[in-house]
């Protein structure tokens, strides 16, 4: 027996790095599986097509988290098929780096709303099935520049920090409705968002001097937190943030 056995999950930005990660691991839990993707719909058939081969549910919608309509519209699809919302990982993200002065509004506006809009658009899509059902479990991803800042990406960091506080002000306002709402904050791992850093050996020795545990994290390491945080284990542990990252913030 898996830890989410009839569980239906949604995992934003679901088509590789840790959204694929996670959204595996989900269906090899047990869970129904949906995914999004702005481009990427070959990878979004594959991955359905491994979930399937589970013996799980799988779907995956093109959409753009940072438009409400369109999260709307998968939620109600996920729901119509499924029944149900159990867990909502806000995974979805983009890097547009950039010093601060040299930024284009573009930039900042275009990560903030994928970030910070986009996973406020889909709790505030799942929390309505959620609430009427009272249960659900709400999982929200940070990094450690949204914990202590990071140079040159400004607009990510501002986001991403934006996600700790909303995910507080998400698990107080959700908690009459016994809806856990928590939040991972991620260290470096080892993706193909991350491989200029995994090539770069005087970048590579630079980030990993910050990591107490001396490595980049693999996919393996990170995905038991969300499973965690997505089980009933979990079930007393709401409004906290979760550092997975070898001890990079302490």
């Amino acid at each position: 027996m898996g830890k989410l056995d009839g569980k239906t999950a949604i995992v934003t930005g679901g088509t590789r790095g840790i959204g694929k990660a996670v959204a595996l691991a989900f269906a090899r839990e047990g869970a129904n599986v949906a995914i999004n993707y702005t481009r990427s719909e070959d990878a979004a058939r594959e991955i359905v097509r491994e979930i399937e081969g589970m013996g799980r549910k799988a779907l995956s919608f093109k959409v753009d988290v940072a438009v409400g309509s369109e999260v709307r519209h998968m939620v109600d699809s996920v729901v119509a098929e499924c029944g149900q919302v159990d867990i909502l990982v806000n995974n979805a993200g983009i890097s547009m780096p950039a010093m601060l002065f040299k930024m284009t509004e573009d930039q900042w506006d275009r990560v903030v709303d994928v970030h910070l809009k986009g996973a406020f658009n889909a709790i505030a899509a799942v929390s309505k099935n959620m609430m009427e059902r009272e249960t659900g479990k709400i999982i929200n991803v940070t990094s450690t520049a949204g914990l202590v800042g990071t140079i040159g990406q400004i607009n990510y960091s501002a986001a991403k920090g934006g996600v700790v506080t909303m995910t507080k002000s998400a698990a107080r306002e959700l908690a009459r409705k016994k809806i856990n709402v928590n939040c991972i904050s991620l260290g470096v791992v080892e993706t193909d968002m991350t491989q200029k850093l995994q090539q770069d050996p005087k970048l590579r020795e630079i980030y990993e001097a910050r990591i107490l545990l001396g490595r980049f994290g693999k996919t393996e390491d990170v995905t038991p937190a969300f499973i965690f945080l997505a089980s009933s284990d979990s079930d007393y542990i709401t409004g906290q943030v979760l550092s997975v990252d070898g001890g990079t913030v302490l």
